[in-house]
């Protein structure tokens, strides 16, 4: 126990004073005495109490408010040491606040004579710890907020100069000032010691219901009441979540891991939501701990007096599927109730709809979609007419994520209706249901996991149909009336900064949609082509991951990994990733890259576009229209003291000869090239008029791959193989080898049977379609991959012109698999059908 009214000024180190704290001003007593109270200076010399309750001392440099840390100077000499709040219990300043001389008394005006009037008070405190231990004494004055307590015990019993105390919110478990109200009350003979003992009882009881249960009951039924309880959670520390339910020892540690894998894997569901429908903790129990440790108001909705002016923000039908409840407007803010207000998706779906920064608070449980109803009901065609507010259009009519379909009912009405007055124009790309159809398109493309977005246009009064690439696939997603054809291009022209008025020649932009949507960091590379009758099609794809995905999470089998991790580790060489548009050859070259991204090296890149984006890589965007081309950045590179160049594709022969001098020449050399196998690379390259002899020498590895499409885990099921389907596996896997060196059937099953069997069975996988999977049985997509090591044997074979067969049959004798084979491991995994891989390779 310390008592800080008796402490001694704290040692100070022997060094010159840093630089003061940067923009934040220590606090002072809050009396008029102190207003001109003198200090050496700021930062002054500290002392450290930490939580093993060791003393340090130091000097403060600075006292980051945002960040919650404080930069310590250990050293006359040395760099600041950052120190976050939850590492240390307190500091105090050694140099205390003097007050002017007692000489000064009653000059007019003097801090002295202020102090006359505004006489200081001491008052007792009293702090314990979190994890034990408390620091008691007397203070003048006092601060708590979200930072923590700061206070200012005296100097000595007579002596109104004070030290500067912080003990940050991280380190208190309780805060008193002052005496007890119990002692007071007693003090006063208000209570006699039995009632005290009494109430005492009863307090003790109410600590020992569950944590959140009496906050979760006092509910908030006017909105002078919600608006200061949104003004005291905004004080409160940042709490996650996963944080909170573990500090009430709701959930333990490893069922809180077990639902952060999970949300790892499908971001689409809120964490408190997993661990619902997990059965860690039930609905009531994350109200609680949203309540209790995250500081969300608590709304009575069935008697909250809800403001028009809030339900007409937001769609009937968003509010009903959302689950939220819009209360009231206040300084462009839309404050709103749900049972989970830590539902970011749905958040942002608001905000984006009403173009409002909005502010979620907890209903009561199992009342809101109620009160949602009654609500909407209560204003009825008022709420609906969704009049312009301070002059501006309300941006939230007839737009809703879920409502495209009704979107395009009112389109096709007003269509209707303009075809009925021949004289009517075509819609302008302008128009507001336009652009918030496109928005809410491209939402909805990336919510679905969805590659490309292609709008397809056709003469006439022929419908403008619009289709999404999901796993590979093409599926319908709406169709639009004739007069929006040629606004919808334009309006897409214009996002990507392309010429509206060129209709002829095919054009490429970029969208970064951040711009039209924050709370969406999404890019999309976009490509115009004129098509027949002056029309044109666009085409769409989506760059959601702007991340490398780890070489160990791409599927590759283990001898195929280990392949990869050899070839990309060497000093110098070629490595090429081949396969067909869009199987995902920048993806894996991008894997490699991080693979191998460290300080010691320098690493350039030539892309067509650039999709991933990654610290430390010195990326480059080629531009052929300026005659910036893959070759003439390669040379550039090559005078840039480069360790490994990545070529985005290899399309003619003078990149092709540059990239194999390059790798002769002691860099490493990434690049992909169009061809359907491995072996074929190896011909392609030497059909384009490369040396045989240096491109033997400088290739270390070819990587073919496909996608195809995952098989959907949520419906998955496995039953017993049957002879007749495991013959048929054995014989595709079986057919690329040469009839005289082809392995033992039995040999193989029984492999494959040891690898993947259950309970000593293999068995086959079947997804029958879920609501997961949109009844389709696949969710995602898998790649399959051919990985050729060239070893000396091969080298001979490139150098005396060998035909792709032959390297084919040799690279298999030293333990290659092919696309087919590989694909048939994975089917036997259950990540994808036989169907799947039939489709995706050749025989």
């Amino acid at each position: 126990m310390t008592d800080l009214s008796l402490q001694k000024p704290w040692p100070l180190p022997d060094a010159d004073p840093p630089a003061g704290p940067d923009h934040f001003i220590w606090p002072q007593p809050p009396y008029a005495a102190y207003l001109h109270a003198q200090s050496a200076g700021e930062p002054g010399p500290c002392e450290i109490l930490g939580f093993n309750a060791g003393r340090s001392t130091g000097r403060l440099v600075a006292l980051d408010a945002n960040e919650r840390v404080v930069h310590i100077l250990l050293t006359p000499n040395g760099a600041s040491v950052p120190l976050k709040f939850s590492q240390f219990r307190m500091i105090q300043l050694a140099q205390p606040l003097t007050l002017p001389s007692r000489g000064q008394h009653g000059v007019a005006g003097s801090p002295v004579a202020a102090l006359s009037l505004d006489q200081p008070t001491r008052s007792s405190f009293r702090v314990a710890f979190v994890g034990g231990g408390e620091v008691k004494g007397f203070t003048i004055g006092h601060q708590h907020d979200a930072l923590g307590a700061f206070l200012f015990p005296p100097v000595s019993e007579h002596d109104e100069s004070v030290y500067r105390v912080f003990i940050p919110r991280e380190a208190i478990a309780q805060f008193e000032v002052g005496e007890r109200i119990g002692d007071l009350l007693l003090k006063e003979r208000l209570v006699t010691p039995d009632q005290l003992a009494e109430a005492a009882r009863e307090q003790q009881e109410l600590r020992h219901r569950r944590v959140g249960d009496i906050l979760v009951e006092q509910h908030i039924v006017t909105a002078e009441q919600l608006l200061l309880a949104i003004e005291q959670q905004a004080r409160m520390p940042m709490v996650r979540i996963g944080e909170a339910l573990l500090a009430l020892d709701l959930v333990k540690p490893e069922q809180l891991e077990q639902a952060l894998a999970q949300q790892r894997d499908d971001r689409s569901v809120p964490l408190g939501e997993l661990l619902v429908r997990r059965g860690f903790i039930s609905r009531a129990q994350l109200q609680s701990a949203l309540a209790r440790k995250m500081g969300y108001p608590v709304v009575d909705v069935e008697r909250f007096p809800v403001e028009p002016a809030a339900i007409r923000k937001l769609p009937h039908a968003v509010a009903r599927r959302l689950d939220v409840l819009p209360l009231l407007v206040r300084d462009g803010r839309l404050v709103v109730a749900m049972e989970d207000p830590t539902r970011r998706d749905a958040l942002d779906e608001i905000e984006f709809i009403t173009q409002l920064k909005v502010v979620p608070t907890l209903g009561r449980l199992g009342a809101v979609q109620q009160a949602i109803t009654m609500a909407f009901d209560r204003f009825g065609a008022d709420a609906l007419a969704r009049p312009a507010v301070d002059g501006l259009a309300d941006l939230s009519a007839d737009f809703a994520l879920d409502s495209s379909n009704k979107l395009i009912e009112s389109l096709e009405r007003d269509s209707s209706e303009r075809a009925a007055r021949e004289d009517e124009p075509a819609i302008e790309q302008s128009d507001n249901s336009l652009v918030r159809l496109i928005n809410t398109m491209i939402i909805e493309a990336h919510a679905q996991g969805v590659s490309d977005i292609h709008i397809e246009t056709y003469p006439g009064r022929d419908k403008l149909k619009i289709r999404f690439r999901r796993d590979g696939v093409l599926q319908p997603y709406l169709e639009l009336p004739h007069t929006y054809r040629n606004a919808m291009i334009a309006r897409i022209k214009i996002m990507c900064d392309l010429d509206i008025s060129e209709r002829r020649k095919p054009q490429d932009g970029k969208i970064n949609f951040a711009r039209f949507s924050p709370q969406h960091k999404l890019e999309l590379r976009v490509a115009t082509v004129p098509t027949n009758n002056g029309l044109e099609d666009v085409v769409m794809r989506i760059l959601a991951s702007s991340r490398p995905i780890p070489l160990e999470r791409l599927g590759l089998a283990p001898a195929n990994l280990a392949a990869v991790h050899a070839a990309v580790r060497r000093p110098y060489g070629m490595v090429l990733c081949v396969g067909p548009t869009g199987s995902g050859k920048t993806t894996t070259l991008h894997s490699a890259l991080a693979h191998i991204n460290t300080p010691e090296r320098k690493i350039w890149t030539a892309e067509d576009p650039i999709e991933i984006t990654q610290s430390g890589l010195r990326q480059v965007q080629v531009n052929p229209r300026i005659d910036w081309t893959f070759a003439k950045a390669l040379r550039a590179f090559l005078r840039a003291d480069p360790d490994v160049i990545m070529v985005g594709e290899i399309r003619d022969q003078e990149t092709a000869e540059i990239a194999i001098e390059a790798s002769l020449t002691g860099h490493l050399v990434l690049s992909t090239l169009h061809t359907n196998s491995a072996a074929e690379t190896i011909t392609r390259l030497l059909d384009m008029g490369m040396d045989p002899f240096n491109f033997a020498d400088s290739l270390l590895a070819v990587v073919a791959q496909r996608l195809v499409r995952r098989c959907c885990t949520a419906c998955q099921t496995a039953a017993p193989m049957t002879e007749a389907e495991l013959a048929e596996r054995l014989d595709d896997f079986l057919h690329v080898f040469p009839a005289d060196a082809r392995p033992d059937r039995s040999a193989m099953a029984a492999q494959w049977l040891t690898a993947h069997g259950r309970q000593g069975r293999l068995v086959t996988f079947t997804s029958i379609g879920c609501a997961a999977c949109g009844g389709s049985g696949y969710r995602g997509r898998a790649g399959l991959h051919e990985v050729l090591t060239v070893t000396k044997a091969l080298r001979r074979m490139i150098q005396t012109g060998a035909r792709a067969e032959e390297i084919h049959h040799a690279a298999l004798a030293d333990g290659m698999h092919s696309l087919r084979q590989d694909g048939i491991i994975k089917v036997l995994q259950g990540v994808t059908t036989l169907a799947e891989v039939h489709a995706t390779t050749n025989t």
